[in-house]
């Protein structure tokens, strides 16, 4: 039987275990490595970086984690602010919200479905914090309140960002059910 995320982390903290740590590096990079890579408009490379810088603060900072919270979410919260730090000193490159949807198309090999791009042509049309909040509830499955937490926002503010970035993708993605 594995030991859940709380078990490794307070053997982490009593013992200096790196073994304890790498398991929960095992179990949640991918999650952080996705996340990462959503806010980094596909830049593998750049949300590696990010990702090792992440699990490296959050081995700095275990003693801060707070036990009542989920530890994915708390590492969510430490890799959106490496990507936050990140942005502010490459503050001559051109910002997330400018960048163009075409340069993070998937490669020739990765096809979608018609509904796939569409949806994803629909994505780019939102804010930025529409998109990464709707994407923390329905990719990562995050709940309002984790996702205020990762965020830093209020959780009003959330519920804003979703409710009306589900709006907008109705309202963009109308041909795909003509019923509504």
């Amino acid at each position: 039987m594995t030991p859940a995320d709380s078990e490794l982390i307070a053997h982490c903290l009593r013992n200096d275990d790196t073994d304890a740590f790498g398991e929960l590096v095992q179990r949640h990079q991918s999650a952080v490595r996705r996340f990462l890579r959503h806010l980094a408009r596909g830049d593998g490379a750049l949300a590696d970086d990010l990702a090792q810088e992440t699990f490296i603060q959050a081995h700095r900072g275990l003693l801060r984690f707070r036990p009542d919270s989920r530890f994915e979410t708390w590492l969510l919260g430490i890799a959106h602010n490496q990507f936050r730090n990140s942005r502010r000193r490459r503050r001559g490159e051109a910002a997330l919200s400018e960048m163009n949807p075409e340069e993070t198309a998937l490669s020739s090999s990765e096809r979608l479905s018609d509904l796939q791009m569409d949806l994803a042509s629909a994505m780019n049309r939102l804010s930025a914090d529409e998109q990464l909040s709707l994407m923390l509830s329905f990719q990562m499955g995050l709940s309002h309140s984790e996702i205020a937490a990762v965020l830093e926002r209020p959780l009003g503010t959330v519920k804003i960002h979703i409710s009306r970035g589900k709006e907008r993708l109705r309202q963009i993605l109308s041909p795909w059910n003509p019923r509504t």
